[in-house]
């Protein structure tokens, strides 16, 4: 996983609604639920569900299929596993080749 790619992701779950969406979406799974089924469980107005959905999907937290005429929606747990596991990517491995970033100037990716 990219940086850009898990910043997007970690953004996406700092919301409060998208992180009830995708916390109703992981209690569900794998079966997931359909669009309905989400607005009646967390009573949020449909274009604000669709709106939050959509950053979801964009991030690849929620994965969506249609099914019939209702569209499923899923978690996807490898996407969250990967975000995890960019956190702990050097996890304790220490600092000894590396030189501390300059004030003044953002840490580059390492």
């Amino acid at each position: 996983m990219n940086r850009d790619l898990a910043a997007k992701c970690l953004s996406e779950l700092g919301n409060l609604t998208r992180l009830d969406i995708f916390r109703v979406l992981v209690r569900a799974s794998p079966k997931g639920l359909n669009i309905g089924e989400i607005q009646a469980r967390l009573d949020i107005p449909a274009s604000t569900l669709a709106f939050h959905l959509r950053g979801l999907v964009e991030a690849g937290l929620v994965v969506q299929e249609k099914v019939g005429r209702e569209v499923r929606c899923r978690a996807n747990h490898r996407q969250v596993t990967m975000v995890v596991e960019f956190l702990r990517e050097k996890c304790c491995m220490g600092f000894v080749e590396e030189e501390p970033s300059r004030p003044g100037r953002r840490a580059e990716a390492a």
